[in-house]
């Protein structure tokens, strides 16, 4: 690994400073780059098969600085010469329209995008195979999803990635997700209040144990941005709805935040609790945003 940085480290200072100044962060965030985003490209970069596309799974909620990260990874990638695209759970999400018919079908809380059940997996399942197969001359759309409307963004709105993939991102707050194997009592007020007989939590984990699970297959890594605990959640969503406020006049209440978080409360305790000792690599964040650690769990480090 230290002799790939070497062979970078001439370009480095104009990369890094590039990327920062473009994305206005601190300039104390070339430590992080130089303690955890670079070792970690060039891990992931060394874990590709010649002639095959590696598939790199994201995990990590809101605020936990995925699209950060996905951004630096790309660039570095460039620079060594690897072709790399990628897309999110979110922009497969389920038009507003195929919810709206799920939540009348199912259960009424499936009409917020969010929980697996929510997105169109055979959407996700197709883009990956395609991305996975492209080769010169391939012209392959990528699905993107228009979170002002609310719905998926029409077709001619896509951006379209052309040739071949050496590695594909796919990032989302709950991908690697496993089902839970407990009895599914409400551990909130929204469950208890709102889901009483628990048919839109069985729902969800049956998604997981089938769909959801074939769509995870695809990966070739799990990368955790792990979050120290479930009250960061809710305190890191509730300080970005606080500043929408201040900026635009909209965003969430408290207590809107504190139901809209407990729709994902299940799962993300869930993955909190069993998934840093199965990913591939952990990212273990402290409480306030910054990195602690960078652990890899594979043995071919």
């Amino acid at each position: 690994m230290d002799r790939d940085v070497e062979l970078l480290r001439p370009q480095l200072p104009e990369i890094i400073g590039q990327f920062i100044e473009e994305r206005q962060l601190p300039q104390s965030f070339h430590r992080v780059i130089d303690a955890y985003y670079l070792p970690l490209a060039v891990w992931l970069a060394q874990q590709r098969h010649v002639d095959q596309t590696l598939v790199v799974g994201i995990c990590g909620g809101q605020g936990s600085g995925k699209s950060t990260l996905t951004e630096f990874l790309q660039v570095v990638w460039a620079e060594m010469g690897l072709r790399a695209t990628g897309f999110s759970l979110d922009d497969i999400y389920l038009t507003r329209a195929e919810r709206q018919e799920l939540a009348e079908r199912v259960h009424p809380l499936l009409a917020t995008r969010g929980v697996p059940g929510t997105h169109d997996v055979s959407l996700g399942l197709k883009t990956i195979g395609a991305l996975c197969a492209g080769r010169a001359g391939s012209d392959i759309p990528i699905p993107r999803f228009d979170k002002s409307l609310d719905d998926r963004a029409p077709r001619s709105a896509w951006p379209h990635w052309h040739g071949e993939t050496d590695i594909l991102l796919f990032e989302g707050w709950c991908v690697g997700a496993e089902p839970w194997e407990d009895a599914a009592a409400p551990i909130n007020a929204l469950e208890s209040e709102e889901d009483k007989e628990g048919i839109w939590r069985d729902y969800v984990n049956v998604q997981l144990k089938g769909p959801y699970r074939q769509l995870f297959a695809q990966l070739d890594v799990l990368l955790m941005l792990k979050v120290p605990d479930m009250d960061c959640v809710l305190e890191w969503r509730r300080l970005q709805e606080h500043k929408l406020r201040l900026r635009s006049g909209g965003g969430m209440t408290d207590q809107e935040v504190e139901r809209f978080v407990q729709h994902y409360e299940r799962i993300t305790r869930n993955l909190l609790r069993e998934m840093p000792g199965r990913a591939d690599c952990v990212l273990e964040l402290g409480r306030d945003h910054g990195i602690k650690e960078l652990r890899f769990n594979r043995g071919d480090v």
